[in-house]
């Protein structure tokens, strides 16, 4: 059954994940919740944060930035956030 809970968080997409974090930060900072369900809500926050960080992660891999040489040819070449 948690393999079943597993899967399901995995097919989730990067977007929906953020939308359940903006809907847990609003239900915490409402102050409208008892102790237990914060607690609960924290923990599937903490988990939507590191699916999310893998994600992005995931994505900066795969990103590539073109440049143009001197002659006039174009390469690709891995994305460097320090050089930007």
């Amino acid at each position: 059954m948690k393999k079943d809970n597993q899967d399901k968080k995995e097919e989730i997409s990067f977007e929906k994940a953020t939308e359940r974090l903006e809907e847990i930060v609003d239900l915490m900072e409402s102050g409208d919740v008892d102790l237990d369900s914060m607690v609960k809500l924290f923990e599937e926050g903490r988990k939507l944060i590191a699916f999310c960080n893998k994600k992005l992660t995931e994505v900066e891999r795969k990103v590539e930035k073109l440049t143009r040489s001197d002659d006039g040819s174009i390469k690709s070449e891995p994305f460097d956030e320090e050089n930007v």
